[in-house]
């Protein structure tokens, strides 16, 4: 529990001191933000705001878990560092997004299929590496499983490697995109990811005192390194919360593609690693909303030739354009976000107090 504590404590300070230093530099280095032009008029004033606040949260997450290790005398496990790699892949891939936003000045980086052959690139090297036989356990339990989960592994589920390797795939580069689709308001994405982390260490730490190398019986959890998972879970928990002290409205710096794409791409790594992939489609339910909203509106367009199911898509301007404050929405969808998180955790608690 020391890990855990420590992990989230240095990063929340990290990226609580980080932040402002970042800030300054940015904005000295002309690092701002480019605004759409067919978004709300009222984001115009915020034309220029420093933004590639992520390196921030992803470098205050690493730091926090490798000084937490370093401190507690523990060595990484091969869970934690698959979860790392991700992490900061997916991160690298938004960073030059984000990078070639300020230096063609445009509000669009890198073109939509740049973007996903690196989210690929990074999901298929987690996905190959995480089913590895080299890395299994004394338990003989690989990083990631086959099999595909809700709660647990479902074994009539259970996928060829390949097409196991194809849903990671799937999910890392849906998961990604939709964290990165939410972040259309001030402090609205860090929020609701500091809210999801947050339950996913209280899903890893549960994990752990149930885990299977620990208890027996039919509700125990197979999956491996849970507790190492929780240290990094706190890590980007705190690694957001001091981010969002800077990121909330009016917001002082945005995370950009770096922060949303990195925290996606770890959302989505804790799901596969902890055999919960369908259970963070109710954690996650904000990002799947707002991932939703999108394709239904652009479906929508298409199908009847101009007409839209929203005034604007994401579903958060939406609510703009109908008039409602940007502080408003974000509250709101805050208060979805906590319902999910508490309706995925009483989901999770359920099942094993009905020893299914």
């Amino acid at each position: 529990m020391r890990a855990i504590l420590l992990g989230g404590g240095l990063a929340l300070l990290i990226s609580l001191i980080g932040t402002r230093y970042a800030i300054r530099a940015f904005t000295n280095l002309g690092y701002g933000q480019e605004i759409r032009d067919d978004g709300p008029t009222t984001h115009h004033t915020k034309r220029g705001t420093p933004t590639m606040g992520g390196v921030v949260i992803v470098a205050a997450t690493v730091l926090g878990y490798f000084l937490a290790k370093l401190i507690t005398l523990d060595a990484p496990s091969a869970s934690a560092l698959l979860l790392l790699f991700l992490f900061v892949g997916c991160g690298l891939v938004g960073f030059l997004d984000d990078f070639i936003k300020i230096a063609k000045q445009r509000s669009l980086g890198l073109r939509s299929k740049a973007k996903m052959i690196g989210l690929t690139v990074v999901a298929l090297t987690f996905g190959i590496v995480s089913l590895l036989p080299t890395l299994e356990d004394d338990r003989e339990l690989t990083p990631a499983s086959t099999a595909i989960s809700f709660i647990r592994d479902i074994p009539w589920l259970t996928l060829p490697a390949v097409l196991a390797v194809l849903l990671f795939w799937l999910v890392i580069a849906g998961t990604s995109n939709a964290v990165n689709l939410t972040d259309g308001l001030d402090g609205l994405a860090t929020g609701a990811s500091a809210m999801v982390f947050a339950a996913y260490t209280l899903v890893n730490i549960w994990q752990y005192n149930q885990s299977c190398a620990l208890t027996g019986g039919r509700t125990c959890y197979e999956v491996r390194d849970p507790f190492d998972l929780a240290v990094i879970a706190a890590a980007i928990t705190g690694a957001c919360f001091g981010f969002l002290w800077w990121n909330a409205s009016p917001a002082a710096i945005f995370m950009g593609d770096t922060g949303s794409l990195a925290l996606g791409g770890a959302l989505a790594g804790f799901a596969i690693l902890t055999r919960t992939e369908l259970l963070m489609v109710i954690l996650g339910g904000l990002f799947v909303v707002e991932t939703l909203s999108v394709m239904l509106q652009v479906g929508f367009f298409r199908l009847t030739k101009g007409r839209r199911i929203f005034r604007m898509a994401p579903l958060h301007h939406h609510f703009e354009m109908l008039g409602w404050e940007q502080v408003t929405v974000v509250i709101r969808f805050w208060i979805i976000t906590g319902l999910c998180v508490a309706a995925g955790l009483g989901v999770f608690y359920a099942e094993w107090v009905a020893g299914y």
